[in-house]
């Protein structure tokens, strides 16, 4: 008997020392209009993210990431579909339908379907209208936004994001791994008027960039916006200390970053660095080789998709145009010159309502380690919106989210000493940019007639060609644009086309 029970033992021992290690938690933070710059990793002085910086200090910090597009849909919608904007159908668009074919390769429910609990809390893949092409279920799995508390400021949900995740975790059967995205509200608009100020932000420290006045009403504007980056780092904090108390962290990837640039004009909504250019920190002690690295490596965020399904031995699928950044992870491969990332690719199509016809303004750019390449494909529209006709949303210049920075531009347009920053925000634009992101990160001037730079520029052009012919651009395909007639749901749930000749009622 004694060699029965030994015998047991010695197989049982075996089996542990060879199953497979547990599949990793995922805790993926979002915030909602976040320029790169702004976390104290990221050099901001006048607010500190310690939440992030712990995440970028023990993991790896890229300080080359960039969303697919600079709208908030479309770049989440290509975050979890892992591929670029104009292979999103209708859902390239703000306030979309979705359509149902992309229920297929949005990965937190191919996670959910290998066994992953997935939930979500505030703002997911959003503003979209699932319901219109039949979706079985959000994308991003059940919503946790029953606990609330008391916002500190007019513009703050009342969201408890932390409890809300706690509440997430309690529900958890047995030791099933999860997938939980938390999507904050802030810092997009609207903030309360000095609530930067009043709640501890050192004006004296904001940084004003350089394609804005530093005026004081731009300067509390942007404290306003550092406030609301603070108050999520907080909320990031207490998940971070619950995983902690639970025994999860050190198998748990943590990915903090944003979908588009800062609400400010020449930022959000535009193909600029501010618009584009994101942060990104990723933690998992269990994954990552030697914590603390910063990449410079060009990142789309198309990639964070295919990354985690390879994390978690999900099967990634073929029509995912992002790529895996396990080899990063690795700090020992040793990676070629030709493999690694060498552009990052960008587009945009409508954003609200705007501007005649409900026509967009359709733009697709690239970018290497230096310089960004930009097309404005219909550059007779205004890339702002009417400056004559409100949008949707009651504002001139409707693709500049309404703010007392928009008001100033606006407000001082003829002012010789203001003009150059209303300009850049607001009138048209030619059909080629050119920038050198290095010396010049605010994209002020554009050098696209400057033959020193002729082969950068046709360099670039040339990638841009390959890749949307490469990625089934549908405008680069047949020349025409697919978009031009989709319904826009802001306040018309029957999806009248086109919304002008829609009747709301007051």
């Amino acid at each position: 008997m004694i060699y029965l029970i030994l015998a047991i033992i010695s197989v049982l021992a075996s089996c542990s020392q060879t199953r497979e290690p547990d599949r990793p938690n995922i805790l993926f933070c979002i915030s909602d209009d976040q320029t790169w710059v702004h976390t104290s990793f990221g050099g901001e002085k006048a607010i500190t993210t310690p939440a992030f910086d712990r995440i970028a200090s023990e993991g790896i910090y890229f300080n080359n990431a960039f969303s697919a597009s600079p709208s908030c849909s479309p770049s989440r919608g290509a975050i979890i579909t892992g591929q670029e904007m104009w292979r999103l159908g209708e859902a390239a668009q703000l306030f979309s339908a979705v359509p149902k074919e992309l229920e297929e390769i949005s990965f937190p429910l191919l996670l959910k379907k290998s066994g992953y609990r997935i939930g979500y809390t505030q703002k997911g893949w959003a503003p979209n209208d699932f319901k219109v092409h039949g979706w079985v279920q959000n994308p991003l799995g059940e919503t946790y936004n029953t606990h609330q508390l008391s916002a500190p400021t007019s513009g703050i949900v009342a969201n408890d994001y932390a409890a809300n995740f706690e509440r997430f975790l309690d529900a958890r059967v047995d030791d099933e791994p999860f997938f939980f995205w938390f999507g904050s509200s802030e810092p997009h608009r609207a903030f309360e008027a000095n609530s930067g100020s009043e709640n501890g932000v050192d004006l004296s420290k904001v940084r004003v960039p350089g394609f804005l006045p530093d005026v004081p009403e731009i300067r509390n504007d942007i404290a306003d916006y550092l406030y609301e980056i603070k108050w999520i780092d907080n909320h990031l904090g207490k998940m971070i200390a619950t995983l902690e108390e639970k025994g999860l962290l050190e198998n748990t990837i943590i990915i903090v970053t944003s979908d588009n640039g800062m609400a400010f004009p020449s930022a959000k909504n535009n193909m600029y660095e501010y618009g584009l250019h994101m942060p990104l920190a990723i933690r998992w002690p269990g994954g990552i080789d030697a914590g603390g690295r910063i990449v410079e490596d060009l990142i789309s965020l198309t990639d964070l998709a295919p990354t985690l399904l390879k994390c978690a031995g999900v099967e990634v699928p073929e029509a995912m145009t992002g790529r895996s950044m396990l080899d990063i992870f690795n700090a020992s491969t040793d990676r070629q010159d030709d493999e690694k990332r060498q552009f990052v690719f960008a587009g945009k199509e409508r954003h609200t309502v705007c501007r005649e016809g409900d026509l967009s303004y359709p733009q697709r750019s690239v970018r290497d380690m230096q310089f960004l390449y930009i097309r404005n494909l219909e550059p007779d529209r205004w890339p702002a919106g009417s400056p004559t006709d409100k949008s949707a949303h009651g504002w001139l210049y409707g693709d500049i989210d309404a703010s007392p920075s928009q008001d100033y531009l606006f407000g001082h347009y003829d002012d010789p000493d203001i003009r150059e920053f209303s300009v850049m925000a607001m009138a048209k634009r030619p059909y080629e940019e050119f920038y050198d992101v290095i010396k010049d990160p605010f994209c002020m001037t554009n050098l696209i007639a400057d033959q020193n730079f002729a082969n950068d520029r046709e360099r670039l052009s040339e990638a841009l060609d390959d890749y949307l012919i490469e990625t089934e651009d549908p405008k680069s395909l047949t020349g025409k644009s697919i978009w031009d007639d989709f319904p826009y749901y802001f306040n018309n749930p029957e999806g009248v086309v086109p919304y002008s000749n829609l009747v709301i009622n007051e």
